[in-house]
């Protein structure tokens, strides 16, 4: 029996990329009726492409539900900075989910939770069942990455993706799945909007983290560290431990529950 293979599609991140793929010049496909759709033509390119590139036996689509979620409630400042939506997108929201169901493809997203946790819960739930791919345009999306999961990051293009395995991450960036969220809670994320630590940018984030690495294991020996990188760190330990909440993405387990719905078992 061949084995089952999951794509989980980050729909919103592919729904702005198509929208912005196809607004640069400022037309906007619309109907006779003179509802937009150029967004949703375009997500179906690139859904498409997914689909026939990754050759998964069962697709599930997950995205966001508002702008309000736990972290938000943990951080007022938590992507505060996005701009609101395009007015021309917005009418797409609830379009694009009836194309996709209109595929037999599952709509996946929760009230209070962004897209990001619904595709870490069910690939925590499934991969020991099924092959799990991701596809997604989020690079937070690595951490979890394991020998049963593959996040595909869309390049420009339509079928161009870089395909992240622990091996190919090891190898671009020097770092483990886990190592991504440490990295996110030292430097932050200024498109998220959270700081990190103040005065910490990615490039001391990264050393830190490879010479000791976790956070966990540098707190526990900032003696051996220089003194100026040690007092921004204690200055901003809070914030620290904050930020890493926030750059960690839930993966609770939905079990059986989510192999019935989706696989089918």
């Amino acid at each position: 029996m061949n084995e089952q293979r999951l794509l989980l599609v980050d729909g919103m991140a592919i729904l702005f990329r198509a929208y912005f793929a196809t607004s640069f010049g400022g037309s906007v496909r619309k109907t006779s009726a003179g509802l937009p759709v150029n967004a949703v033509h375009g997500f179906v390119r690139y859904f498409m492409d997914a689909v026939n590139t990754f050759n998964p036996t069962h697709v599930a689509c997950c995205w966001d539900m508002g702008s309000k979620t736990f972290r938000t409630a943990q951080y007022d400042g938590y992507k505060s900075n996005r701009p609101a939506a395009p007015e021309d997108l917005i009418p797409q929201f609830d379009l694009v989910k009836e194309v996709v169901a209109s595929f037999d493809v599952p709509n996946i997203g929760i009230e209070g939770f962004e897209a990001d946790d619904c595709i870490g819960t069910l690939a925590a739930a499934l991969k020991s069942q099924a092959q799990i791919f991701v596809v997604t345009g989020d690079h937070d999306m690595l951490q979890l990455v394991d020998d049963r999961v593959s996040v595909a990051i869309m390049k420009k293009g339509i079928g161009n993706y870089m395909v992240y395995t622990p091996a190919s991450l090891m190898e671009e960036r020097q770092l483990t799945p886990a190592q991504i969220i440490d990295l996110k809670g030292l430097m932050g994320d200024t498109s998220d909007n959270y700081p990190g630590v103040k005065g910490i940018g990615e490039k001391t984030a990264h050393k830190l983290i490879q010479e000791h690495g976790s956070i966990d294991s540098l707190l526990a020996n900032l003696d051996a560290i220089s003194k100026t990188v040690r007092a921004k760190i204690e200055a901003d330990l809070e914030m620290l431990h904050l930020s890493r909440d926030l750059a960690t993405m839930l993966r609770r387990s939905c079990g059986r529950r989510a192999g019935r719905l989706l696989l089918g078992i």
